[in-house]
């Protein structure tokens, strides 16, 4: 199996590491940012140029976001040889909810299924120190159970592992998680001011039966979901076909 691993939390990694090594046996590539870029989302790089080098073989450092480096791989570094499978992670903290707006570990993946690859984004939902030989092992199996059921289109997965040994695992829906809304304002040692959004407080979630947050953090169960890159809202787009603007014509749908 041909596998393409990315992250977002930089081409040296310990998560990133851990990955490589569980697809002991494969052809691994790494293309992946040449340092931490947590919380870039689905960044590209369109008004600069990008760099690539070579650390080691197969294994580059692109100086761009985690979209930047799947972009490239797939369209320059594994052109004339597409992977089966693009992994991304394994991502030091959870992404859990809606998490996967903000990721980059997110973004990688959906990056590779928007190129028509298969992808998995895998995230250790813990607080350091990590461990992240389990939640590589998990990625590995699943990526290649992916492969094997041969999706029609290509498939999105969002994996939350928590910490310790893999005890079971679950197929969940996206949960809600919040960061608090307050805005901390602090003075640098010239009197400037500066401020830190989201608080102190550290992330909530809210108790959502069946959901990736209370299946990773409150079961201690793998959470496994599928993620849809179609963002369309179906039931609210039947509703806003009932309305009019006034003053302008309606077309019918097609």
């Amino acid at each position: 199996m041909r596998v393409l691993l990315s992250n977002d939390d930089g081409v040296h990694a310990a998560g990133l590491r851990a990955l490589a090594a569980a697809f002991e046996g494969d052809e691994v590539w790494v293309v992946a940012p040449d340092r931490e870029q947590s919380a870039s989302s689905h960044a590209i790089s369109l008004h600069r140029p990008l760099r690539m080098i070579e650390v080691a073989p197969r294994w580059y450092a692109v100086d761009g976001t985690p979209t930047d480096a799947v972009y490239m791989g797939l369209n320059l570094v594994l052109r004339q040889a597409q992977p089966d499978v693009v992994v991304s992670g394994v991502n030091h903290g959870p992404n859990l909810g809606n998490d996967v707006l903000y990721s980059g570990t997110v973004a990688a993946a959906m990056e590779a299924a928007l190129l028509g690859v298969n992808a998995v984004a895998v995230s250790l939902a813990a607080p350091p120190p990590h461990d992240f030989a389990e939640a590589a092992r998990f990625a590995a199996a699943l990526a290649r159970q992916m492969i094997a059921s041969a999706p029609p289109a290509p498939m999105l997965l969002n994996v939350n592992v928590p910490p310790g040994p893999v005890r079971g695992y679950r197929f969940t829906r996206l949960g809600r998680r919040t960061y608090g809304n307050e805005v901390v304002e602090k003075t640098d040692p010239r009197g400037r001011k500066y401020y830190w959004i989201g608080g102190e407080g550290g992330a909530r979630n809210e108790d959502i039966p069946g959901s990736d947050c209370n299946t990773a953090q409150l079961e201690g169960l793998v959470a496994v979901t599928p993620l849809h890159l179609d963002s369309t809202h179906d039931p609210m787009l039947q509703q806003l076909r009932s309305w009019t603007v006034p003053g302008f014509t309606k077309e019918p749908a097609p």
